[in-house]
């Protein structure tokens, strides 16, 4: 999947210390700095977000040459593809005091905007090869640009386009499937507090395919269904930055799947929630997931929608084509899925030493990093029964070598009315064989290096 976000790049940075004193010449609080910490902002904080879940990632965007400019360029994971528009004006920068948990005060400096004037070829040709794209809107210029709003409006019906609006920034084009302001912006664009009144207001206005307002802890309202979203109750923390990028992040990648509008915007009110609950944009770090780690976060959301979950198991010790073409057949068998991966301790009492020959928290991240797992769960036991138990997948998968029958965890799912479905393998490949290929290979070189000694 190919997310192409069209928007303004900001640089964020938190200064955080501590604050025990007023200042002598004002009643204001002494912040004694302890720490400076940078991180991409604005639609490059929406890249980063999705290239940490293994999406590949396009940010179409402008910034100075300058070092806030530069430090955006550092900050941003390697899986994102920065695509320039032209820029004049220094990289806007916002950078938070914060002391005690709170925000003090904020510097906002770089006033630098995307004139308007025609970019670059590559920028066509990435939007005509997406799979979904996101509008990050930051009043700086990006969603100004009148011959970027062109080719938005040119995009194919088939693939999503979803509008983060600013108020200082341009009306959304009609070709929008989904336009997602928050509460405060909804406010400003219509005028009217009440939702979903207001949310149904601006779809008129704007002429787009839905519009999503999010009210933080209160979930969503959706126009023109009329629906409110709830959102989970979560121990949260005061530092929301980020959850608008965040929602909108899940919701584009939710629709690219195929998911109704619906069901996208409570994915994302859910991933939002999450997000905040984890600590917002400022806990958050290249590789962060604000997840669960086993995977029962994914097995809620499809069973609130009444989907079908597919699991699949094994070690995965060293990835090939063989086990991505089996978790691609599982993957088809339903809405999501999740690998039940052996832990360290398991594999060893399954296959001896030396094995694994990958740690488990590498082979957690190489099936991640597969478009078609939606989480990974580690088991400690020898068979993975006990997960199963847990989380009742409708479908278990295996290999075609195995026969129903003779496998452990059969029984387990038959007793909860699973379905177990044997898939062909992929000819000549295998983990014992590629190992005993490499070993074979040692020996070979070993005797060459005597007989040449």
């Amino acid at each position: 999947m190919k997310l192409v976000i069209v928007g303004d790049a900001l640089l964020d940075l938190d200064l955080t210390g501590s604050a025990s004193r007023l200042c002598p010449d004002a009643p204001v609080p002494v912040v004694d700095v302890e720490s400076r910490r940078g991180r991409p902002g604005g639609a490059a904080l929406a890249a980063a977000l999705a290239a940490d879940q293994g999406i590949e990632v396009t940010l179409i965007s402008g910034r100075g040459a300058d070092p806030a400019g530069y430090e955006i360029d550092r900050l941003l994971p390697a899986g994102v593809r920065l695509v320039d528009l032209p820029f004049t004006g220094g990289t806007p920068s916002k950078t938070r005091v914060r002391a005690g948990g709170q925000s003090v005060v904020r510097l906002d400096s770089g006033a630098g905007v995307v004139p308007d004037v025609v970019p670059g070829p590559a920028v066509v040709r990435e939007l005509r090869s997406a799979d979904a794209v996101l509008i990050a809107d930051y009043g700086r210029g990006a969603a100004s640009n009148s011959r970027l709003r062109h080719e938005l409006s040119r995009l194919p019906p088939g693939t999503p386009m979803i509008w983060d609006p600013h108020p200082r920034g341009a009306a959304p084009v009609a070709r929008a499937d989904l336009v997602v302001p928050n509460e405060a912006e909804a406010m400003r664009f219509s005028g009217m507090t009440a939702q979903p009144a207001g949310a149904m207001a601006l779809w008129r206005e704007w002429e787009c395919g839905a519009v999503a307002v999010t009210m933080g802890e209160r979930g969503a309202a959706l126009a023109p269904s009329c629906e409110l979203v709830a959102a989970p109750q979560l121990d949260t923390t005061t530092d929301t930055c980020g959850a608008g990028d965040a929602f909108a992040v899940a919701v584009a990648l939710a629709l690219a799947r195929g998911e109704t509008t619906s069901d996208a915007v409570a994915d994302a009110v859910l991933a939002a929630s999450r997000f905040v609950a984890s600590g917002g944009a400022g806990a958050w770090t290249a590789g962060d997931r604000p997840v669960s780690e086993n995977g029962l976060d994914v097995v809620e959301r499809v069973r609130e929608r009444g989907g079908r979950l597919v699991a699949a198991g094994g070690c995965f010790d060293l990835l090939h084509p063989g086990h991505v073409d089996l978790l691609n057949q599982a993957r088809r068998l339903g809405d999501a899925l999740v690998v039940c991966l052996n832990s360290d301790a398991s594999v060893r009492r399954l296959k001896g030493a030396p094995r694994p020959l990958v740690g488990v928290e590498d082979r957690k991240c190489l099936l991640e990093a597969l478009e078609s797992v939606d989480a990974v769960a580690v088991f400690e036991e020898t068979t993975p029964c006990e997960l199963l138990a847990t989380i009742r997948p409708d479908v278990w998968v295996k290999g075609g070598d195995y026969e129903p029958s003779r496998l452990p965890e059969a029984k387990v799912v038959e007793q909860y009315g699973g379905e177990i479905v044997r898939v062909p393998l992929v000819g000549g490949y295998s983990t014992t064989r590629m190992l005993r290929n490499l070993l074979e290979l040692d020996v070979k070189r070993e005797e060459l290096h005597e007989r040449a000694g």
